[in-house]
């Protein structure tokens, strides 16, 4: 290998012409940017959203409703959902926020709440962040145990 055989990556070099290198390269001057004006200057960065000095749709469209920034988001897992994991065999006699987790059925920072749609016949151990009162009267009944995490 020798120097004058190296050259840059395929696809790595973008630019062919050098712009704003004198009027004989037939980009002097300007260097394409026209004249005058913001976005003929270096540095310029144009807003998101940014229409020309016209009010941004984003502005214009009427606003509506309330957004709690204290809200506490619960991904809720039914009782049901439950029921086939252990008739799948995925599960035995507990569950808990990691088995959730390796089953894609929650992330790991979740907080998890146990639903009460459908039936559970399996006596499970179920802990969770929170639960409904008919999910934690049927798991119950099924002879389990639902146990809150501590903390929550």
């Amino acid at each position: 290998m020798k120097l004058n055989n190296l050259k840059p990556a395929a696809g790595s070099v973008k630019n062919k012409f050098r712009k704003g290198r004198g009027q004989a390269s037939g980009n002097g001057g300007t260097a394409g940017r026209g004249h005058k004006g913001a976005k003929s200057r270096s540095g310029y960065s144009r807003n998101v959203g940014f229409e020309g000095g016209q009010m941004p749709l984003q502005r214009r469209v009427p606003k509506f409703g309330f957004n709690n920034i204290n809200r506490v988001e619960y991904n809720g897992i039914n009782l049901d959902v439950i029921q086939m994991l252990v008739d799948n065999k995925k599960i035995s006699d507990s569950l808990t926020k990691e088995d959730l987790v390796k089953h894609g059925l929650a992330h790991k920072n979740d907080l998890i709440k146990i639903l009460g749609r459908g039936e559970l016949k399996a006596k499970v151990n179920v802990t969770a962040d929170k639960f409904t009162k008919t999910a934690q009267e049927a798991i119950e009944k099924a002879g389990g145990k639902a146990e809150t995490t501590q903390g929550k």
